[in-house]
């Protein structure tokens, strides 16, 4: 579009014409001499106007630049104060569009929790946050698989090795297993599942074996002929310890104050005081600690982890069936739904957004003040003015018509005024 054909253009040029006309006037009836008493009034009328208009360019141009170029005092207002109208500027905004309690108001009005459940319950809202999450899980994913990442995994992992108090974790650990008498509730399991093993016949052939190989003095012969007695007795032994032992595990079960249960305390409280106060104990848990670290298995266990981890992703992500994003969609569509059906957690949500919102508004309304005065300050001084001109120019320039015709309806006003005067004397 041709510069000249903007409004702003126009205007200017409706303007400048109209001086242009009255300085015509002037020099026409000047010209021609006072042979009428009506050239006196358009004398006035031409006088007034030109000085009226001269005034409102020198007025308006003064706010943009220099007029004519001239270091006139209070001219070229707009460029050479920026900086105070930048901030002046700020301020304005800050303190009549940003002050805490109009932007609370806009907040409540906003009333988050309930657009947040409108949002979320329509499916293809759910759909979007589930697709976009699978995106981003994406793209994070893939940049894990680099080497630098790894390492810095597997180093975080070790790292995290190196300062855990094994013996000391360890007792506290089995301070929270015993606590109200939790191990006895262990214990009964165990020797209930010890009992099960002695009662199966696998166990018992293997008892009864072991008790045989040991007993194989016991094989005598008798007239020619080998007895072993040695598989005699082991039979019969096992079958008494096994029923022995099933009957003692019977009698702890069924007395919460047998004698083993108390050896059992004492030896597991012994144990944990151990594994947290005895030298020893915390010298043998770093020792384990430092195999474990230095041992080559680890960062090859650490490093495969990882590689499956990030496979199985990277395949879920990828699959149009991801069971991720069905999840996440099926979160979101849930949430909006419980949102829609509680008031009280919408209120909550409210709540919690105008609890936050002052210090952030008290935080950054002088921040956004900063950086519209340092926008305005920036600009190109050139670019600044043009752009005033273009949007604020046009209104500017009916002041100078305005000037050019009301100073003439002056000037002629003044002229009969005074002719009134002389003819009265």
């Amino acid at each position: 579009m041709d510069t000249l054909q903007l409004p702003f253009f126009r205007v200017k040029s409706v303007a400048t014409g109209l001086l242009v006309m009255a300085t015509a006037l002037y020099a026409a009836v000047v010209s021609i001499g006072d042979s009428h008493p009506a050239w006196g009034y358009l004398v006035a009328f031409s006088e007034a106007a030109m000085v009226g208009a001269i005034a409102d360019w020198f007025a308006v141009t003064a706010l943009f630049r220099r007029p004519l170029g001239l270091p006139i005092p209070h001219t070229a207002i707009i460029p050479r104060n920026k900086s105070r109208i930048g901030a002046n500027l700020g301020d304005f905004i800050c303190t009549h569009f940003l002050s805490t309690e109009q932007v609370l108001e806009k907040v409540r009005e906003f009333d988050v929790g309930q657009r947040l459940a409108n949002w979320l319950a329509r499916p293809e809202n759910a759909g979007t946050v589930g697709r976009y999450a699978v995106r981003m899980a994406g793209h994070g994913v893939a940049a894990l698989r680099d080497e630098r990442a790894r390492q810095f995994i597997q180093s975080t992992a070790v790292a995290r090795l190196e300062q855990i108090d094994l013996a000391g974790m360890s007792g506290q650990l089995l301070d929270v297993l015993t606590a109200d008498n939790r191990h006895q509730a262990l214990l009964d399991e165990i020797l209930g599942q010890v009992d099960l093993l002695l009662q199966s016949k696998e166990a018992q052939e293997r008892i009864s074996a072991g008790i045989s190989a040991e007993l194989d003095v016991l094989r005598v012969k008798v007239f020619g002929q080998e007895i072993a007695l040695n598989t005699v007795a082991g039979n019969w032994s096992t079958e008494k310890l096994v029923r022995r032992a099933s009957e003692l595990i019977g009698e702890v079960n069924r007395d919460p104050d047998h004698p083993l249960r108390e050896h059992f305390d004492q030896y597991l409280a012994r144990f944990v005081r151990n594994l947290k106060e005895d030298p020893q104990f915390r010298l043998k848990g770093e020792a384990l600690r430092l195999q474990l670290i230095e041992h080559p298995a680890l960062a090859s266990y650490l490093s495969g982890l990882w590689d499956d981890l990030i496979d199985w992703i990277q395949d879920d992500l990828s699959s149009q069936h991801s069971s991720i994003r069905k999840r996440i969609t099926e979160a979101a569509s849930q949430l909006g739904a419980s949102l829609l059906a509680d008031d009280g957690m919408r209120g909550w949500i409210n709540e919690q957004v105008l609890a936050a919102a002052p210090p952030l508004i008290e935080r950054y309304r002088a921040d956004i003040g900063r950086y519209i005065a340092g926008r305005v300050e920036s600009w190109n001084t050139v670019e600044l003015v043009q752009q005033l001109e273009a949007n604020i120019g046009k209104d500017l320039q009916f002041i100078r018509i305005n000037g050019t015709l009301v100073g003439g309806l002056v000037g002629v006003l003044i002229h009969a005024v005074t002719h009134m005067a002389v003819l009265l004397k």
